[in-house]
C-alpha cells in the first residue's frame, strides 16, 4: 500500500499513536468482483500473488497476516492491496516435533515439519497461501474463465491448496502473466462458416444489446485476441449481426470490441473498424 505520510503522537491523552496517510482504495466486494470480467479478476489474483511473494521474502523475514480476509483489502486501479497490518506477524511458531506444527482450517488441516532450530517450517507462508486460496483464488480464478485456460487454472488453484506442494506461491507467481502474445490471451478459435463484410473507418452508434460479462453496462463490450475470436463471439449470440473493433485495449493488450444487433446506421469514425454479418 502506498504510504504518503505519517504522524507519531505521544501525549497524555493519546500515548504512542501512529497516524498514517495512504492512497485511497475501494472496499472489496466479492459479489461485485464476480460480476466483472475474468481478465479483471485475474489481475486482482496476480496482484495478490505478488503480495504473497513479498510477504514470504520481506526484509523482516516471512510475514503472516493473521486476519487474512477480504475486508482487510481494497482495490486501487484494478490492483489488490492490503490495508490493515495490525495482525501482521513475523514470528514463526516454535515446536519440538511435527505435531506442534498443526494448522487447522475449516475445510482442511495441515501438519508442517519442525526444523532443527525448533521452528515450524514455512508456516507463515503456508497460512497466507491457503487463506488466499480459500478466500480469493477458488472464487475468482475459475469462474467464467476462457475454456482453453481452465485446465491450467485448475492446476494452479489445486496447487495453492495442496499441502504436498512446496513453494506454491512461486508456482503461481512465475506462470506467464497475460500479454497479447501469451497463451493466456489466445483461445482455440473454431473456423467460422459465417462471412463478414469489413467496413473500415466506420462505427455503429446504436443497436446495442446487453451481454455478460461486459465492460459497458448498456451494451456488449468484450475483449478479443483478434478478429477470429470476435467472429466466434458474434456467431455465438443469436442477436449479434455486427461488431466494431475499437482502438482501446485492456491491461493485457486484448482489443475491446462492441457487438451490435443490427447495422442499419453506420457512421464514419477513423478510429474504428466495423464487421457486418453477410446474410443470404
Amino acid at each position: 500500500f502506498q504510504l504518503y505520510g505519517y504522524c507519531y503522537q505521544d501525549s497524555n491523552d493519546i500515548p504512542d499513536t501512529l497516524t498514517t496517510i495512504t492512497e485511497l482504495g475501494s472496499p472489496l466486494e466479492m459479489i461485485q468482483l464476480l460480476q466483472t470480467s475474468w481478465e479483471d479478476r485475474f489481475r486482482i489474483c496476480l496482484s495478490l500473488v505478488r503480495l504473497l511473494h513479498y510477504l514470504a521474502h520481506s526484509p523482516l523475514g516471512s510475514v503472516t497476516l493473521l486476519d487474512f480476509r477480504p475486508r482487510q483489502f481494497v482495490i486501487v486501479d484494478g490492483e489488490l492491496k492490503v490495508t490493515d497490518l495490525d495482525d501482521a506477524s513475523i514470528e514463526e511458531s516454535s515446536c519440538t516435533s511435527n505435531s506442534d506444527c498443526f494448522m487447522e482450517f475449516p475445510a482442511r488441516n495441515f501438519t508442517l515439519p519442525c526444523s532443527v532450530e525448533g521452528r515450524c517450517q514455512s508456516m507463515n507462508e503456508k497460512r497466507n497461501l491457503y487463506n488466499a486460496y480459500r478466500f480469493f483464488f477458488t472464487y475468482l480464478l475459475p469462474h467464467s474463465a476462457p475454456s482453453s485456460l481452465r485446465p491450467l487454472l485448475d492446476k494452479i488453484v489445486n496447487a495453492t491448496g495442496n499441502r504436498n506442494k512446496r513453494g506454491n506461491a512461486k508456482y503461481f507467481l512465475f506462470y506467464p502473466s497475460p500479454s497479447v502474445n501469451s497463451e493466456f490471451t489466445q483461445k482455440c478459435v473454431k473456423s467460422a462458416n459465417t462471412k463478414y463484410r469489413r467496413v473500415p473507418e466506420a462505427f455503429i452508434p446504436d443497436e446495442n444489446y446487453r451481454c455478460w460479462p461486459s465492460y459497458h453496462h448498456k451494451g456488449c463490450l468484450l475483449s478479443v485476441f483478434d478478429v477470429s475470436e470476435a467472429i466466434e463471439i458474434c456467431d455465438s449470440y443469436s442477436q449479434c449481426k455486427a461488431f466494431v473493433l475499437t482502438n482501446q485495449t485492456t491491461w493485457t493488450g486484448r482489443q475491446l470490441v462492441f457487438f451490435k444487433m443490427a447495422s442499419n446506421h453506420i457512421m464514419p469514425d477513423p478510429d474504428k473498424i466495423t464487421y457486418v454479418k453477410v446474410t443470404d
